[in-house]
């Protein structure tokens, strides 16, 4: 990912200026990564959760269904407010104070015995410290340190989440096969403190903290710190609000997180499971989706810095609601070909819708994306949050998920019409294609 850059730097205060062989804003998307991907842990376990915490505690699939849907609900609600308070105090404070959140929440699970702990633990206290970093994250990091190649760094960022899934699932689904769920969610906790040292070792909040401009751009004083930041966060909002575009990248990321996280990320395993499908084997496959989940992405940003993004939106949405509707077809006691085609075709659809919304978001936004971006995103964790718990309800009233399947192809269709009908030019530079 590193690349030689001639991008002129200079020390505060106007010192005498330098030209680094490699920019430091790949070292900072570097750490982003890397914390990104330590903190993705606590993402891989509610699907192995269901299964377990029924078992023990008799809750029903709907009532555990319940706490993953206020986790995620809480994700999108807070990231827009993350966004602004890393305006005001400094992604590093945010970060690590988010981090030691996720961490608290995951380690009290261990000694929950009602249903109400895991919704306090698992749904809001987890919920709040994944809002404030992730995909809003991300979203400020790029925008601060880059200028070129925002696209592709984007995509990278963005399949942390998956590559931490990808690290992750199989080591908590054995651990919860073997040794219970508590083991697990202790190594979730664990994982997210670890992370903090390096955020406040190496994580820098600005390019001009160390005398940088960002890569591909001229070089600008660090900003003040913007006070007022709820404030500020719904003005925007309300701002943003009066425009066609947001309401068509909020509705259509709503489906997105309803067909991601929400249905296949939470409910994949326990569907699996019903088919006689072993638990370390449905947890494979999602992990192996998240290998398939880090290319897709990277490859999506590439071809935002090249096409039209709201057609790439379109492709996407289109592509995975048509996947839906044969995975009902294909669950079954044991992997089989299709299965396979199916958990790879996925993988490289899952969140490769990312880069071209934050694109749309800063093609529309300007300034503000960052913060629209945080509303979008929790768009997106409603629908997720929605449909964890209605697909829940679903497996309790139906014996099975079918329907929930066929639903969310159907809303993935509608989501790529809405894509199509996002209005606006591209105002970043389009790289050729062949660049």
């Amino acid at each position: 990912m590193a690349q030689t850059t001639q991008t002129p730097t200079r020390t505060p205060g106007d010192g005498p200026v330098r030209t680094p062989r490699v920019h430091r804003a790949w070292s900072v998307a570097a750490v982003t990564f890397v914390t990104i991907t330590g903190a993705a842990a606590f993402a891989s376990l509610p699907g192995l959760l269901i299964e377990p915490l029924h078992a023990e505690f008799d809750w029903s699939r709907g009532t555990i269904g319940l706490a993953v849907s206020v986790n995620l609900a809480l994700y999108g609600l807070t990231a827009p407010f993350a966004a602004a308070l890393m305006d005001r105090f400094g992604i590093r404070r945010v970060v690590a104070v988010a981090l030691a959140v996720i961490a608290a929440g995951s380690l009290l699970t261990v000694g929950m015995t009602a249903a109400w702990q895991l919704v306090l633990y698992w749904g809001v206290l987890v919920g709040l410290g994944s809002g404030s970093m992730a995909l809003a994250f991300a979203a400020t990091v790029t925008h601060r340190w880059f200028t070129a190649r925002r696209g592709l760094v984007t995509g990278v960022l963005t399949a942390a989440g998956a590559s931490g899934q990808l690290v992750f699932l199989p080591l908590l689904s054995w651990l919860v096969e073997h040794h219970g769920w508590r083991p697990a969610a202790v190594t979730t906790g664990l994982a997210a403190l670890a992370v903090v040292p390096l955020v406040l070792l190496l994580l820098r909040d600005h390019p001009a903290d160390v005398g940088l401009a960002p890569y591909g751009g001229e070089y600008a004083d660090k900003p003040a710190p913007v006070t007022g930041a709820a404030r500020r966060t719904v003005a925007v909002l309300l701002k943003a609000a009066r425009t066609g575009p947001f309401w068509l990248l909020a509705g259509s990321f709503a489906i997105c997180g309803a067909s991601t996280n929400g249905l296949v990320k939470t409910h994949f395993v326990p569907a699996a499971h019903d088919h006689g499908m072993p638990v370390t084997a449905a947890a494979g496959l999602l992990a192996v989706i998240g290998v398939f989940d880090v290319a897709g992405t990277v490859a999506s940003g590439w071809f935002t810095d090249r096409f039209p993004a709201r057609r790439l939106l379109a492709v996407y949405y289109a592509l995975r609601g048509i996947s839906l509707f044969f995975l009902p077809v294909l669950l079954a006691p044991s992997v089989h070909p299709p299965m396979l085609f199916f958990i790879v075709f996925y993988g490289l659809d899952w969140v490769a819708t990312v880069p071209p919304t934050i694109a749309l978001c800063r093609e529309h936004f300007g300034a503000d994306s960052a913060i629209v971006f945080g509303w979008v995103l929790a768009s997106h964790q409603v629908g997720a949050a929605v449909v964890a718990f209605t697909a829940g309800l679903a497996r309790d009233a139906f014996g099975a998920y079918d329907v929930v399947w066929y639903a969310s192809g159907a809303l993935c269709a509608v989501a790529a019409l809405m894509a199509l009908v996002i209005g606006g030019t591209r105002t970043e530079t389009v790289l050729p294609a062949g660049a």
